[in-house]
């Protein structure tokens, strides 16, 4: 038998890690599809799956044509220019480059499904493909170069462990930009403004999709280490992870009963997922009770959220501006407040003793990506808009996407028929 190098174990080792979290990762597609057919009305479930699922083929496509070359190309501080279709690429870690590449390519596909439950219930389908492609082959990669492929912020210190602002502050704002263009949904809101409530069809099949969204963070988060040499640090990320989780999930249940008189599931499993999110950027460098805390402060932005969303009247059916969006803004700002240079930074956070530095390098990130999304998307929903159409007409939003774009029912064998 062959002796094999220490060295070459542990590259076999760190891949078969990294594309158990990939797996991970991409199961969360499941998740997010759960989670967003359970909130919405049966009508229209088929077709926000459909979505969902041609959301990680366009993921796919895109990223290995254009997005990885983009984000881990060598290029400028704005975005890498070279790697097209992989060729001549590199890998972006110590593992062979088609590993990291599904890693990448399913963190990918997760940034851009969280728009399709923003968007939900009124989106033509064919506008969806389009702004899917692009999403994924361009914009989300110029993002992830800014701060995982070397480019400006990384240069300046920016800090996002697992993506909350690279994944989640992408998917939050091109969401809350996509639904402001697209307009709330016929009988959201009355002549007086006020909310109307437009209640999802299937409670047990989101709560499905939060636990699978839940376990999938066991690979977004813990796998971002990109190696297993350091079992504390896997050991640290994955705690934070599931603490701030469970804290999310108890603050916004605690924040809804006292504000609204009833523990409402939804908003419970929201605030979990609220809490994943803000987690996602910090969970390297913080320790378990700074984790709790930004969950609970990630719960309770959610309630704050949909609440500021009905005043405003934007209409985001699943609650991804709130958790995707805020929450990505909020676990990005955490480092600066309660991150530690022992445990990698270069500054200590405000509440630790570093000042301002590193939350002013976190807040410039989070402020430049949200802007460049709320920009650039809005750019790509309205070309959309003139030219194919971006919504779905009155007639075919009574009757649902599902009979309208795809043909078919999600419940067909429910109907109950009458005879006289």
């Amino acid at each position: 038998m062959e002796n094999i190098s220490m060295e070459t174990l542990k590259m076999g080792i760190d891949t078969v890690w990294v594309l158990m979290a990939a797996f991970l990762v991409f199961f969360m597609q499941a998740g997010f599809g759960m989670v967003e057919a359970g909130f919405i009305r049966a009508k229209n479930t088929c077709n926000i799956l459909t979505k969902n699922f041609l959301d990680f083929c366009m993921a796919s496509l895109g990223f290995f044509l254009f997005g990885y070359a983009i984000m881990f190309g060598t290029g400028n501080g704005f975005m890498g220019t070279s790697g097209w279709f992989l060729k001549g690429a590199e890998s972006g870690a110590d593992i062979p480059l088609f590993a990291f590449w599904l890693f990448q390519a399913a963190f990918c596909g997760a940034a851009a499904t969280i728009v399709a439950g923003g968007m939900a219930e009124r989106m033509k389908f064919p506008a969806y493909l389009i702004y899917s492609f692009i999403i994924s082959s361009l914009i989300y990669p110029i993002v992830g170069h800014w701060v995982w492929g070397g480019g400006w912020l990384s240069k300046i210190g920016f800090a996002d462990f697992a993506g909350s602002t690279v994944v989640h502050s992408v998917g939050g704002s091109a969401a809350l930009i996509g639904t402001i263009i697209l307009k709330p949904r016929l009988g959201k809101y009355g002549p007086d403004g006020k909310p109307n409530m437009i209640l999802g069809h299937n409670i047990p099949l989101a709560s499905l999709g939060v636990f699978i969204l839940w376990f999938g963070w066991f690979g977004f988060n813990p796998g971002s280490t990109l190696a297993v040499d350091d079992g504390e640090l896997i050991g640290r990320v994955a705690m934070n992870t599931n603490l701030a989780a469970a804290a999310g999930g108890v603050a916004a249940m605690v924040t809804v009963w006292a504000w609204f008189g009833k523990p409402d599931l939804s908003v419970a499993m929201n605030g979990a997922l609220a809490g994943l999110v803000a987690i996602t950027a910090p969970c390297a460098f913080v320790d378990p009770i700074p984790a709790i805390l930004i969950g609970l402060v990630g719960g309770v932005l959610v309630v704050v959220g949909v609440v500021l969303l009905d005043k405003f009247r934007v209409d985001d059916p699943v609650g991804a501006v709130p958790v995707h969006g805020l929450n990505g803004i909020w676990g990005t700002a955490a480092i600066g407040l309660f991150g530690q240079k022992t445990l990698g930074l270069e500054h200590n956070g405000l509440l630790y003793g570093g000042g301002f530095s590193q939350l002013g390098i976190q807040l410039l990130g989070a402020g430049a990506t949200v802007a460049f999304i709320l920009i650039s998307m809005g750019i790509v929903f309205k070309v959309v808009d003139m030219t194919l159409g971006l919504r779905v007409d009155r007639d075919e939003e009574l009757k649902g996407l599902d009979i309208v774009e795809h043909g078919m029912e999600s419940y067909a064998g429910f109907q109950v028929f009458t005879t006289e």
